[in-house]
């Protein structure tokens, strides 16, 4: 039998709702308000009073990026190294962490010690910068993925989730002959899928929004990713310097900075959240039924 409401459940019920509601709201319009901008003309747009729906429709500010080959060309390379640096970014923490996870591993704590100091400390851009160009990896696309395959936070809490599979599953693989990297490929990361999806949303959006190797480590202009050509546009239109030049390009195409700036931010965002739902269903730690219980 259902239990019979009374009035303060209801009252309850609605206080709940309603709040709901208004932190939805708070939360949701900003990303709706700067995707609506940037559909609208620049110029209009700065007179203010839009709310809700572009008042003069255009795609003038998404065409600033695309009409040059040099965007392409970034985008391209973004994406590239955003799936090849998540591929091998999962493939190498996930090993690393499986293999530390093992109860038994000889020296196992002075391991966790040294990826401990690691993480926290660092030998600063200088050091840093001297490593990549002993590895000849200045002005190279392998620049932004070879130091990226390795996540020492993402170690630690991989180390974990794998401590908490049970120890029987590796054994019943060894019974039937199975190795250590047939256990891993076979049967631990196909459980593991909440922990790699995770991984992935993670590494891909630092990937994709990374534009700090490109400014300190890259020289050639033909390997420039796409956030970095985002930072300099806006950094361009916000220059006192071409003041002049900016002030005539607005009334030849109607666009304006915080246009240019809105259109980037889209750009940047809207691939992730269209990427999110499929990841979304893998957050779930319900990855071990039917799998054998200790």
């Amino acid at each position: 039998m259902k239990k019979r409401r009374n009035r303060e459940d209801w009252i309850m019920d609605i206080t709940i709702y309603t709040l709901s509601l208004i932190i939805l709201f708070v939360t949701v319009y900003p990303f709706y308000y700067v995707f609506m901008l940037s559909f609208n003309e620049g110029i209009d747009a700065s007179m203010g009073a839009i709310y809700w729906f572009p008042r003069k429709f255009t795609l003038g500010n998404y065409s600033e990026f695309f009409t040059d080959w040099k965007w392409l060309r970034a985008l391209g390379i973004t994406a590239a190294r955003t799936v090849l640096g998540t591929i091998l970014g999962i493939w190498f923490t996930t090993l690393v962490a499986y293999g530390i996870s093992f109860k038994g591993l000889i020296g196992k704590k002075y391991y966790m010690a040294f990826i401990i100091i690691c993480m926290y400390f660092s030998g600063g851009i200088i050091p840093y910068y001297m490593v990549l160009k002993s590895l000849h990896l200045i002005d190279s696309f392998f620049v932004y993925i070879i130091p990226g395959m390795l996540n020492l936070f993402y170690i630690t809490i991989g180390r974990t989730f794998f401590e908490g599979i049970p120890e029987s599953l590796r054994e019943s693989a060894k019974i039937d002959g199975a190795g250590e990297l047939r256990i891993f490929t076979s049967i631990i990361m196909p459980i593991s899928k909440p922990f790699m999806a995770t991984l992935a949303l993670f590494v891909g959006v630092g990937h994709w929004n990374n534009w700090y190797d490109s400014t300190f480590f890259i020289k050639d202009k033909m390997l420039r990713t796409l956030p970095y050509l985002l930072m300099e546009i806006v950094n361009q239109f916000q220059s006192t310097s071409s003041a002049s030049n900016a002030a005539a390009y607005r009334m030849t195409t109607g666009t304006t900075s915080l246009s240019i700036q809105l259109a980037a931010m889209v750009i940047s965002v809207v691939p992730i959240i269209f990427i999110y739902p499929f990841l979304q269903k893998y957050f779930v730690t319900g990855m071990m039924v039917g799998a054998v219980k200790e």
